[in-house]
């Protein structure tokens, strides 16, 4: 990448910023998923059940080994290394994205424009996809986000053994979203190629391999290696697809298909305007991107609509958008730097303070029951995240809990996840494993049976509870504290109280 030391610093201090502004919750959302993986890689007794729910995705990624051993080598607490790794992979996707916008823009005022536009807009969302830009946790996708704009930078560059080797690494970490850069680093390469390869003059022979004569090839080879995908969806599955409209077009919002579709047009607008100005690499990235976004468009409209291909959702081709999100704030950023901002200090502050601050106060409204700032500690400041902890540290490992399936929804919960704070094993929950569901429909009836079974967990009586215990060998609940019941509760705080079932 092509940053120059005087460059490294304030790169540095901008993604400091961005960590500020965005702020830090490394146990909420998908880190329900993802550290239960890093964390039974750290302590192999840990999870005696329910380890599906976040085992399928973790073997399918290197992400648990790359978190978990640099904690172990590094000798620090888990939680030390996700915050290390979460600033580094801000850094290094900003380091990314300069090198990016170095190819793009000759004027460095244009260049800062696009860097700081892109660290202040971490958090907006990515159309109906239910994607950041950056997540304010650590997951894969933080991780590989660098490696992605790198493979596109390098292929616009025709340098592919860096590449190649780029999307390989980011692939080993999430294949999915990997796949999808992949197949716009293969469009950017056939409309750069193409005209020479007819010509006769292609540097790899005269003819056109097939692997990169189509865009959506990755997605293609996926959707073929589905099992049963032909087959009509189960009921339990359908339960699951309900509860998530963000996979299916023809569920989103009206503004949330202007954000599908818009970059399309956007594109091709910087296609037009990188003519006019003789910028040929923009000109390139801009066409690819213009029909990389309708192909996946036209994907993600044709697994919405029949019910027999609802499977093929799982394949989610609309968070595609998240790279065309990041390469248009780029760009977009970019040409603002350079036709508006310029060097008028106040422009800068007239775009970048009330932005700053509007994305702060959002995440703030996210998270209204936590601090801004979640770094590692002995406590935690929400309530609920105190009752996980104190789970963790008063209750056998191989303990087994049952809890509200929708518990991360309640108001002042904050969405922490259980698994990952208190590293105990619970009963499937209706909100994060009904994801991993989408992706593996073979554990959908048994997800199903346990989320009917925790349904209304509060009205339950002590016959109930007997029954939890007997059916899944539930050993405790996490109740609401105006629960009123008769099993003993050892714990309990102003939101929840955590009780044994006898």
């Amino acid at each position: 990448m092509r940053s120059g030391r005087r460059d490294i610093l304030p790169l540095l201090g901008l993604a400091v910023v961005a960590f500020l502004i965005h702020g830090y919750h490394p146990f909420s959302e998908d880190a329900e998923t993802y550290l239960p993986g890093i964390e039974r890689l750290l302590n192999p007794q840990l999870f005696p059940i329910g380890s599906e729910y976040f085992q399928l995705h973790a073997h399918l990624t290197w992400f648990p080994q790359l978190i978990g051993y640099s904690a172990r080598i590094l000798h620090v607490r888990l939680e030390w290394a996700l915050l290390f790794w979460q600033v580094a992979s801000f850094f290094l996707f900003l380091l990314a994205c300069w090198d990016f916008v170095n190819l793009m823009f000759p004027r460095r005022i244009a260049r800062w424009a696009g860097v700081s536009l892109i660290a202040v807009l971490f958090t907006m969302p990515v159309a109906g996809t239910a994607l950041y830009v950056m997540d304010p946790f650590l997951n894969p996708r933080n991780i590989t986000a660098f490696a992605e704009v790198l493979a596109v930078t390098s292929v616009v560059r025709r340098r592919y053994w860096i590449a190649v080797p780029v999307l390989i690494f980011a692939g080993s970490i999430h294949p999915l979203m990997t796949a999808f850069t992949a197949s716009l680093c293969a469009l950017v390469v056939g409309l750069d190629r193409i005209p020479e390869w007819l010509a006769g003059r292609g540097a790899f022979g005269e003819s056109i391999p097939k692997e990169q004569s189509n865009p959506a090839l990755p997605a293609a080879v996926g959707i073929a290696s589905v099992n049963g995908i032909f087959s009509a969806p189960t009921e339990a599955y359908d339960r699951v697809a309900a509860s998530h409209r963000y996979q299916f077009l023809v569920r989103w919002t009206w503004y949330e298909l202007v954000g599908a579709v818009a970059p399309i047009f956007l594109f091709l607008w910087f296609s037009s305007l990188a003519r006019a100005r003789g910028m040929r690499n923009l000109d390139l990235l801009s066409r690819a991107i213009a029909i990389f976004t309708t192909i996946y468009f036209v994907l993600g409209l044709a697994v919405s609509i029949p019910h027999r291909l609802e499977v093929f959702s799982l394949l989610q081709p609309m968070r595609s958008l998240r790279i065309v999100y990041i390469l248009m704030i780029l760009i977009g950023g970019g040409l603002v730097g350079e036709y508006v901002l310029r060097n008028r200090i106040w422009r800068w502050i007239c775009l970048f303070l009330p932005l700053s601050a509007g994305m702060c106060w959002a995440q703030r409204a996210l998270y209204p029951a936590s601090p801004h700032l979640e770094l590692p500690s002995d406590h935690f400041a929400n309530p609920w995240a105190q009752a996980f902890l104190w789970a963790r540290e008063n209750t056998p490992s191989q303990a087994i809990f049952a809890l509200d399936p929708f518990y991360m929804n309640e108001p002042g919960e904050d969405s922490h996840g259980f698994r990952a704070i208190a590293q105990r094993s619970r009963l499937a929950d209706g909100t994060k494993d009904s994801g991993v569901v989408e992706l593996f429909p073979e554990i959908a009836n048994s997800w199903m049976r346990q989320v009917q079974a925790q349904t209304g967990i509060d009205q339950f009586t002590h016959t109930d509870f007997e029954r939890l215990k007997d059916q899944f060998d539930a050993s405790w609940v996490i109740l609401h504290t105006s629960n009123q019941n008769e099993i003993p509760c050892p714990y309990r705080n102003s939101a929840v109280m955590v009780c044994r079932i006898p």
